[in-house]
């Protein structure tokens, strides 16, 4: 039965608020207008009209824009600031050979004195070295390649989900990309770089780009995503030292990171998923290295 049948009256007629000879059914999510197809500017829900979507870029320009300009401590630039610290350190200690990266005796002594990852001395305790092996670099092209590609990606993701998330995500990534090299890796293979934290910001950078995938933008992104992907998956098989597994695992945990740090539905769900989403990435690289500690100890007879 129609409306007017049953006596009710009939819906209200709404027209753009920017072109009032047309008629719409959609409202901005920001401020609530009545915005047409010409005006809607896709949001990450629903739509917004121009000056909402003008007014959210001043606001961004004024303040954390601006910080950015300006040069303010990020979490990108503290890292960055850590990986070359240490990497000075390295340098001090092994000279020459830590400069440019040699493969010889004296400089893969040095990095295990300095905490790269060896899968027998983390099956005897050296848990540590799982994340200390983060911020070591085999050579000045080693960290410079990794630098780049943190500040490329760093700040993006860090703009994204804020700093404490970015962190979260380095951090969550980095560690489960330094498991899957000592869960699946060569047994005696010396581990050091941050690429495998580095992947895991990009796989965060993949899953909220993918998210959005209806975007333009988004799109273009994941095609640059999926094109850099190919480059590096043909560059781990052409370089036999590039420890791949690390990678991989790195860019899958930074995928599943990424929609993690972002969360579903309201802000209380989201609080909750974050933290579940996390811890359960933690548990299964604990799962994981009780898992071949306990196999490396039966071989070596630790």
């Amino acid at each position: 039965m129609r409306d007017e049948q049953a006596g009710l009256p009939a819906p209200a007629v709404e027209f753009c608020y920017r072109h009032p000879n047309i008629q719409t059914g959609v409202h901005c999510t920001r401020c609530g207008r009545p915005i047409c197809p010409d005006c809607m500017i896709q949001a990450p829900v629903g739509h917004q009209c121009p000056e909402c979507v003008g007014r959210a870029r001043r606001e961004f320009r004024e303040g954390p824009g601006l910080k950015l300009r300006r040069g303010a401590a990020s979490a990108t630039r503290i890292l960055l600031a850590g990986l070359f610290a240490v990497f000075v350190l390295e340098v001090a200690v092994g000279g020459s050979e830590a400069l440019l990266g040699r493969n010889t005796l004296h400089l893969n002594q040095n990095l295990y004195d300095l905490g790269a990852l060896f899968p027998p001395a983390v099956a005897d305790g050296q848990y540590w070295r799982l994340l200390s092996a983060m911020f070591l670099h085999a050579g000045l092209v080693h960290i410079a390649f990794n630098a780049y590609a943190l500040w490329l990606f760093g700040n993006v993701v860090e703009q994204i989900f804020g700093s404490a998330r970015f962190l979260l995500i380095f951090f969550v990534s980095g560690l489960l990309a330094s498991v899957i090299s000592y869960a699946f890796g060569p047994l005696w293979d010396l581990g050091v770089g941050a690429s495998g934290a580095i992947f895991g910001v990009f796989g965060a950078f993949v899953a909220y780009n993918y998210r959005r995938r209806h975007l333009a933008m988004a799109a273009a992104n994941l095609r640059t995503a999926v094109m850099l992907i190919v480059v590096n998956a043909a560059l781990a098989f052409a370089i036999p030292r590039i420890d791949w597994r690390a990678h991989l695992g790195g860019l899958v945990a930074g995928i599943a990171a990424g929609y993690v740090a972002e969360g579903f539905g309201p802000a209380r769900q989201r609080a909750v998923i974050r933290v579940v989403g996390f811890g359960a990435l933690i548990a299964l690289g604990v799962a994981l290295v009780v898992w071949r500690t306990d196999q490396i100890r039966s071989m070596l007879g630790l």
